[in-house]
């Protein structure tokens, strides 16, 4: 496995993997090859969107940092980042997540962040797991969401 920057032509595979997280856990949201260009290919915030790849050229699953800016809607204040990762079902527990965030944490400190958020629906045990483990830690729990904190060095 390997990673890269996503690219315009990576939006039907991110898409798709959107799709197989919901149908897996339920949790509706926005999948559409649109949506997926404009969230994370095309956002004029975007810092980096990240993309794991096995040897057969099939993606595993993405992250997307983004710099936070005044009225975004998870309330993260200006400047921090904020910080999305979507992996395929079939690939958890691989390793995906961690190479992901080894690209992000590398593009958000070149690009002078010192924190970023990580939004997750409180019921999502594993990813709330997970970024515990890359070292963010709960500030703030809206009703059914746990926002966790990176402090970079």
């Amino acid at each position: 496995m390997h990673t890269r920057p996503a690219s315009i032509d990576d939006a039907s595979s991110l898409s798709r993997i959107l799709r197989e997280i919901i149908a897996r856990t339920g949790r509706d949201r926005p999948h559409d090859e649109a949506f997926v260009l404009r969230q994370y290919l095309t956002n004029t915030a975007s810092i980096l969107c990240t993309v794991a790849v096995d040897a057969t050229g099939e993606i595993l699953g993405f992250q997307s940092l983004v710099r936070a800016k005044a009225g975004n809607r998870y309330d993260v204040p200006p400047g921090w980042g904020i910080i999305g990762t979507h992996i395929h079902p079939s690939a958890h527990r691989q390793g995906v997540g961690a190479a992901l965030f080894r690209a992000s944490r590398a593009a958000a400190q070149a690009a002078g962040l010192t924190k970023i958020d990580a939004y997750i629906g409180a019921d999502n045990a594993g990813a709330l797991r997970y970024y515990e483990a890359l070292g963010f830690r709960t500030y703030r729990t809206p009703e059914g969401i746990v926002q966790k904190v990176c402090t970079l060095d």
